[in-house]
């Protein structure tokens, strides 16, 4: 037997119905389109509404997309890993309500929090169950109902975010297909950039953080910006040469969707030419652990077996890293 790596089988996504416009934005905070567009390239994002629902509603419904495309049935699923910031309750996990809903009763779940990395951090994890040989069908969720801790009196940061769930199915193959590497780091130095203050154990919801705002993210734009362009590429370019390949052998970037500046950053500094460079960011901003299966999904009809792909992402923490794949479907 050759060596097993885990091929992507599947994509599936969920959108929510309601799209929140830069126009209805600029009614809510003082902003204006012509702001959002240069400053983001962010023109529209889908806004989950309705009580008692959020992110596992979303993630539910991006896997049974996915098991309908590709037929699988959620029996046989083995593994359900949900990759979140916006987790429904903090237990239990939001990939174990996501995998009940999706019917996925014979796999055992769990969540991964990586921010905006949050969904390759989760599938570099799947891989390991695939390459082990103790998993044969893995499903990864990236879910964010980002809405949800989003200050919309805020307009540093208000215009950025949308709510949406993708997922991909792998599985295991002999063929030098699929997950083929990956390079991954933190940094806590992150911490107090790029965060949402109250909430947790440290500083546990009261008033006093309530009447603070403290229940949102925060965020130092310039810091970010800098650190995310400088990472993205850097992990990019480092995956690249461990395999050795050059800009020519790459057929597509797909990079996390945070801000349009910064995806052409990346791009520029690492020659890679636009039409390389997956970009969906004006629809639905950043949704976060969604955002890199959200967008595979939207183009895979342009994607080809054999194609070479990059993915790359920054978040809080912070997180970041790129990995190395070939598509196969």
């Amino acid at each position: 037997m050759g060596k097993i790596t885990a091929a992507i089988t599947g994509v599936g996504q969920y959108l929510p119905e309601y799209i929140l416009t830069n126009d209805e934005l600029s009614q809510m905070v003082d902003t204006n389109d012509e702001w959002i567009m240069s400053h983001t390239g962010i023109k529209t994002r889908h806004i989950l509404k309705g009580e008692g629902v959020g992110s596992s509603y979303m993630g539910a419904r991006a896997v049974i997309n996915l098991l309908d495309k590709t037929g699988v049935d959620p029996m046989s699923v083995d593994v359900v890993i949900c990759a979140t910031v916006t987790p429904d309750m903090f237990f239990p996990s939001t990939g174990n309500l996501i995998a009940d809903q999706a019917g996925c009763k014979n796999a055992f779940a769990f969540d991964v929090s990586a921010a905006c990395s949050g969904f390759l951090f989760a599938l570099t994890t799947g891989a390991k169950f695939i390459e082990a040989g103790t998993s044969k069908r893995v499903i990864v969720v990236g879910a964010d109902k980002m809405s949800s801790i989003v200050d919309y009196t805020d307009r540093s940061t208000c215009p950025l975010f949308g709510d949406a769930a993708g997922a991909m199915l792998i599985e295991p193959t002999e063929k030098e297909v699929g997950i083929i590497d990956g390079l991954f780091h933190v940094d806590g130095e992150g911490l107090e950039h790029l965060v949402m203050k109250a909430g947790g154990s440290v500083k546990p919801a009261s008033h006093e953080s309530i009447d603070a705002e403290e229940h949102f993210v925060y965020q130092e734009g310039r810091h970010v910006y800098k650190h995310a362009v400088t990472d993205m590429l850097t992990s990019s370019l480092d995956v690249m040469k461990r395999n050795n390949l050059t800009v020519d052998d790459i057929s597509y970037l797909v990079p996390h969707q945070a801000n349009l500046r910064i995806i052409e950053a990346v791009a520029d500094r690492a020659g890679v030419p636009a039409e390389k460079v997956l970009v969906n960011i004006e629809h639905y901003g950043n949704t976060s652990a969604a955002s890199i299966p959200l967008c595979i999904d939207e183009y895979k009809s342009k994607l080809k077996p054999g194609d070479k792909i990059i993915l790359t992402a920054f978040g809080a923490g912070f997180t970041w890293g790129a990995m190395y794949i070939i598509w196969d479907i």
